[in-house]
């Protein structure tokens, strides 16, 4: 590496004069002498050189930028890895620095379609994450600050917006900078340590289970009621039952077509990339439920939607149907509580009747497809009305005027004696009345009978079974006998 000034003709006063910056002169990894406009300060344009010898020596090792290097290159200017890129010392995904983060957003949006999410899904997580980029007045990648980001969802909560639509505005903007940062385009995340709030301290549509007997009244009202949003009455009714049984998301059973389901086997199936956990579901269904729907499908081909009615598929307002449909069962759509019986409480009702009937918390964790189980039984189960009546009519009864009399354990099962009682039986052992059966005794050492029905006044055995173990009964009496004896 050469550190120079080139000379340039005064025009003029036709002198020769030195530029003010320093050049870089060094050769490139295809062995080509490259130069590099630097700084005034002659101590900055040195670390500068290293840094792009630094840049070559990786490049002929075929090895990427450390982390040292990699946040170096995000602070150059736009040109300078622009010519980086031109001359192959960095690819163009490396080039980060300056360029705009609306470009970058539009590849994180391409990435999630080729991955596989939905155009849903894809449309909401870029929507989001482009919405804090462009409130925060980030232009490129190393304008993004988390202070900032901090403050601006805080403006927002200030302005309506709450805890939980905030973690998820968070999460997005936070899945695109994992994204720059796997895709090399990065050296790290500024927003990685950023933390999602406690959405249980601000609570905006808590959802509610629905009862037995209110599911098969609304089941019995959809299904006389008129067409909306393009569905039948049968065919919502049949939508209701079957969330309701398998626990399925609205998303989910919008993406279900005919062939989805095997009635032979009663199993419905959820393809991974509308599974919300990215894996294949198949879940169970009910015998009889099998047996409706076979009707139901009957003359479709297994391609067609399964839900959906007149429209192109199951209408994204699946809360405005039961809304309306529990209307006409008499229910209210929300409860003294202000929690709600949208669609989604459906799902709800799933985990809550799985408990209620006793599976195992795993075998409703499956069900449910959650990661965690405490999901399953904390925000998915619900108390269904009077199981808080049964459980307490389990207890002992306190109204009784004395407890009953305890069993003593291990012993001959009488009831348990007071220190009296102990005392006469003592009195009664020492008294010396035995029999010795025959041929079933032998002496022991200490010249006692063993095995006969009692033991001779001076020795150490009792018939009374409860002192045959004298860990059995208080110290004080255990001495007592011993002195009797």
């Amino acid at each position: 590496m050469r550190l120079f000034k080139p000379t340039y003709r005064d025009k003029k006063t036709g002198q020769q004069r030195q530029v003010k910056k320093w050049w870089i002169e060094l050769r490139d990894h295809r062995e080509i002498v490259r130069r590099f406009p630097a700084f005034v300060d002659k101590g900055r344009s040195h670390v500068f050189g290293l840094q792009i010898e630094k840049l070559i020596e990786r490049r002929m090792g075929n090895q990427q930028p450390d982390a040292d290097l990699s946040q170096w290159l995000e602070r150059v200017p736009p040109k300078l890895a622009e010519r980086f890129v031109q001359i192959g010392l960095l690819d163009s995904a490396r080039a980060a620095g300056g360029k705009p983060l609306s470009h970058h957003l539009e590849d994180f949006r391409q990435s999630l379609s080729a991955k596989g999410d939905t155009a849903k899904q894809v449309q909401q997580v870029t929507r989001r994450a482009g919405k804090i980029l462009e409130g925060c007045g980030f232009k490129v990648w190393t304008d993004v600050r988390a202070d900032r980001v901090e403050r601006y969802l805080a403006d927002l909560r200030n302005g309506g917006l709450s805890a939980q639509t905030s973690n998820f505005y968070l999460q997005a903007v936070q899945q695109f900078a994992r994204w720059m940062v796997q895709n090399r385009r990065a050296s790290e995340s500024p927003l990685a340590h950023l933390k999602r709030l406690n959405v249980q301290a601000d609570r905006r549509h808590d959802r509610t289970h629905l009862e037995v007997d209110e599911v098969r009244r609304l089941l019995q009202a959809t299904r006389e009621a008129p067409e909306r949003y393009g569905m039948g009455g049968l065919e919502r009714a049949l939508l209701y039952q079957v969330a309701v049984e398998t626990g399925m998301r609205a998303n989910e059973l919008r993406t279900l077509k005919v062939a989805s389901f095997d009635l032979a086997q009663c199993t419905v199936t959820v393809v991974a990339a509308y599974s919300k956990h990215r894996k294949e579901d198949t879940l169970p269904l009910r015998p009889e439920t099998a047996e409706v729907l076979k009707d139901f499908f009957a003359g479709k081909t297994p391609g067609t939607k399964a839900f959906g009615g007149r429209f192109k598929k199951l209408t994204d307002k699946t809360s405005k149907v039961i809304e309306a449909d529990l209307t006409e069962a008499g229910i209210s759509y929300q409860d003294e509580a202000g929690r709600f019986r949208d669609f989604h409480a459906l799902r709800h009702t799933t985990g809550s009747w799985l408990a209620a009937n006793g599976v195992h918390p795993k075998v409703a964790q499956a069900i449910m497809r959650h990661s965690d189980i405490n999901l399953t039984m904390s925000k998915y189960t619900h108390t269904l009305r009077g199981q808080e009546h049964e459980a307490v009519a389990k207890l002992p009864d306190l109204s009784a005027p004395e407890p009953q009399a305890q069993r003593a354990t291990g012993t001959d099962g009488r009831n348990v004696t007071t220190p009296s009682d102990l005392a006469s039986d003592l009195a009664f052992s020492s008294a010396g009345k035995c029999t010795q059966p025959q041929g079933s005794a032998e002496n022991t050492p200490t010249g006692d009978v063993e095995n006969g029905v009692c033991i001779t006044p001076g020795g150490a055995r009792t018939p009374n079974l409860r002192f045959r173990r004298p860990t059995l009964y208080p110290i004080e009496l255990q001495a007592q006998y011993s002195l009797r004896g």
